[in-house]
């Protein structure tokens, strides 16, 4: 069997070899918290401080129907991630009422799981930085306390020296990424409420649209033409009243006609 000390100096030897990877993953942690803040300010500047969209006033303009449907989005001051969206949804005149609302949930789900990715970087750092801070702080504080009880005083202080950066730049990326996940979730929830409402609107537009075409009463039916000329036969009130003669003459004929049967077969039992 083992001895304890022989375990012990197989653990040592272990967390001893996670202290270079520790340090390259919170570098690792500290770079990316540093591009996502650059992101943050870039995306502050080219998309948060342009969406001027006045979401009851483009209610307003997809109700009132004056503007085509694609310039009013066009002109909606959404993101250009929000009208691509919309775009495509209006893009399939063709499909149902129920189609096109699957499609708009569709939607919606892609635009909610690209900010969800985007997200997720900066929590798993927010989360995973403050461990491995900890962890590059107390592996190199065993070699650190052996050299105190031998007397070495560089050694500890070295070890001391790993152990206070690793756990100030654990601390530092986690703050970092704590910061930009809450402002962008902020920003995120409004652009999807934002997409949501616009959707919403012109599912119940188009959903009106095609009531009204279905509630024509000519709807689907072909016009009357007139067979020698392929025109639109029109009536007029002569032609009705000329049409209501003719009905006329024909069920007086066809009384007549069969009253002089019924005289004929009164005739013929006499005879």
């Amino acid at each position: 069997m083992f001895s304890s000390t022989e375990l012990s100096d197989a653990l040592r030897a272990v967390t001893s070899s996670m202290q270079t990877p520790v340090i390259i993953v919170l570098l690792i942690f500290v770079a990316l918290a540093v591009i996502m803040i650059g992101t943050l300010i870039a995306e502050l500047f080219t998309e948060r401080l342009r969406m001027k969209a006045k979401m009851p006033k483009l209610a307003d303009d997809l109700r009132s129907r004056e503007q085509p449907v694609e310039e009013v989005i066009r002109e909606s001051g959404l993101l250009k991630r929000q009208r691509k969206a919309l775009t495509e949804l209006i893009s399939h005149p063709d499909i149902t009422p129920a189609m096109r609302e699957s499609l708009a949930v569709r939607l919606l789900e892609e635009e909610r799981a690209h900010y969800n990715v985007i997200v997720l970087i900066t929590d798993l750092i927010a989360r995973l930085g403050p461990m491995f801070g900890l962890l590059g702080t107390l592996i190199p504080l065993g070699p650190g306390i052996i050299a105190l009880g031998r007397g070495d005083t560089y050694t500890l202080s070295t070890s001391l020296l790993t152990a206070f950066d690793t756990t100030a730049a654990g601390l530092l990326a986690a703050a970092a990424a704590f910061v930009t996940s809450a402002v962008r979730k902020r920003w995120y929830a409004n652009y999807m409420s934002a997409l949501e409402m616009a959707m919403e609107c012109i599912l119940e537009v188009t959903k009106e649209e095609t009531e009204d075409a279905a509630d024509r009463p000519d709807a689907g039916k072909e016009p009357e033409t007139d067979g020698k000329n392929g025109t639109e036969a029109k009536k007029t009130p002569e032609s009705k009243n000329n049409s209501n003669d003719r009905k006329k003459n024909t069920a007086e004929k066809k009384s007549g006609a069969a009253e002089k049967e019924r005289e004929a077969a009164e005739n013929k039992e006499e005879s």
